[in-house]
């Protein structure tokens, strides 16, 4: 096996768990799909962990990805703030603010992305797998399951390959951009782990339909599969409406 496919099978055990100094309360991501890559800006609202000491280091999951910029509050950080103290893990060193936001700029390959972990491109459509540690593949970030996080992103990719823009939450906005581009904004205002995060770029088929709850609230359902696969998509819709009915009978 390769050094990182030791990495990959290494243990983790919870007795060895212990909190991070810091926490990233808030993410907000932009990217911008090309044909030969993919930059990802992303703005972290930090905090320091109550009783961790102001020198302590913030350390960043970052694997597979190219750093072209790195911020505190808008003031570009100097080589020597930051170092990679493992090949996938970014240490800035202390001391920082109680709170902060860390700005960072990466360009990443999905095209060549085999791995099917983070983000890549399968057939035409952009895709991303984050479960378990695949966040750290997209953008740095503390990815670990105790990170509870919102998100807000943003994609911005040609609309005529990428017509479809999906990611975690609500569309808030979307438009045309210049030189045949478009983009589209979601917001989760739900606190989650980096590992549920998803994001989707291509031209895809879909379904709609609604789902009234008993309080008679309507809820906008949307599937989406490759256009040939649309026909398969009304069988996971009713499939959906059953669960959330049934769900609310047993849950209330």
């Amino acid at each position: 096996a390769t050094m990182a496919e030791k990495k990959a099978l290494k243990e983790k055990f919870r007795r060895d768990y212990t909190p991070t100094n810091y926490f990233v309360e808030q993410v907000n991501l932009l990217f911008q799909v090309f044909e030969d890559c993919t930059k990802v800006s992303s703005s972290l609202k930090v905090k320091r962990r109550d009783g961790a000491p102001e020198n302590a280091p913030f350390q960043l999951d970052g694997e597979g990805l190219t750093l072209q910029s790195l911020s505190i509050d808008g003031e570009t950080l100097p080589p020597s703030r930051y170092s990679w103290v493992e090949e996938d893990l970014l240490e800035i060193s202390g001391p920082l603010p109680s709170s902060f936001v860390l700005q960072s700029l990466v360009t990443t390959k999905p095209e060549e992305n085999t791995q099917l972990s983070g983000l890549y491109k399968s057939s035409s459509i952009y895709c991303t797998q984050c479960e378990a540690e695949g966040f750290r593949r997209i953008t740095l970030m503390q990815d670990r399951p105790d990170i509870m996080a919102t998100y807000e992103v943003r994609i911005e990719a040609d609309k005529e390959s990428c017509p479809v823009l999906l990611s975690n939450g609500n569309m808030t906005e979307n438009g045309d951009l210049e030189n045949g581009r478009h983009f589209a904004t979601y917001n989760d205002p739900f606190p989650k782990p980096s590992y549920l995060f998803a994001m989707v770029a291509g031209d895809l088929g879909f379904i709609r339909d609604t789902f009234v709850t008993r309080s008679e609230k309507v809820v906008a359902l949307n599937m989406y599969s490759e256009h040939n696969n649309v026909k398969k998509l009304y069988h996971a819709m009713d499939s959906l409406k059953k669960a959330m009915r049934w769900d609310e009978e047993t849950f209330g």
